[in-house]
């Protein structure tokens, strides 16, 4: 599997694996989730262009998988991460995260932050197993609260919401 930088000119296909990857949540009764719309253009381009978005892609270099960061309140929260369902279970996500936590130590970065469904089997349980752990809603950061605040809005119940973190690998 490889991992690298994204181009300029897949944004688009990368908004479309996300639509795809998000038709799952009807799966679990999160109907109104899987018709959210991917991030607009203009966010992936911000990430692009400040070197925070990264996709895994298959033999013929085609997107499989993506996520982008922020960096928030000194370390890096994981804005988004998807993976095609066409290749999903393969270790895709593991592996950007990986990637992420590598590219974060480097930055001088000590922690990953992400905000997650608590109850979606491929949410929270997934990152659990990842080391992270559920970061108490008295414990947030001010970027988290707004980040909290950022997705209420969008229309995610915060009931539904937690936050994670874990320390960077090697630390």
């Amino acid at each position: 599997m490889t991992i690298r930088s994204a181009h300029r000119d897949e944004l688009p296909g990368l908004q479309d694996l996300e639509v795809a990857a998000g038709a799952q949540f009807r799966e679990v009764g999160l109907g109104d989730v899987a018709e959210h719309p991917p991030p607009k253009l203009e966010i992936l381009a911000a990430a692009h262009e400040a070197g925070r978005l990264w996709v895994s892609v298959d033999s013929a270099d085609r997107p499989t998988g993506y996520v982008f960061v922020e960096l928030v309140d000194g370390g890096v929260h994981i804005e988004q991460l998807s993976v095609h369902p066409a290749h999903q279970r393969q270790g895709i996500g593991r592996a950007l995260i990986a990637y992420v936590d590598t590219w974060a130590a480097g930055q001088g970065l000590r922690k990953l932050t992400l905000s997650t469904f608590r109850s979606v089997p491929w949410n929270a349980p997934y990152y659990a197993r990842l080391g992270f752990v559920e970061l108490p809603r008295d414990e947030l950061t001010p970027g988290l609260t707004g980040i909290l605040a950022a997705e209420t809005a969008f229309g995610l119940d915060p009931a539904q919401r937690i936050f994670m973190t874990r320390k960077l690998a090697g630390q």
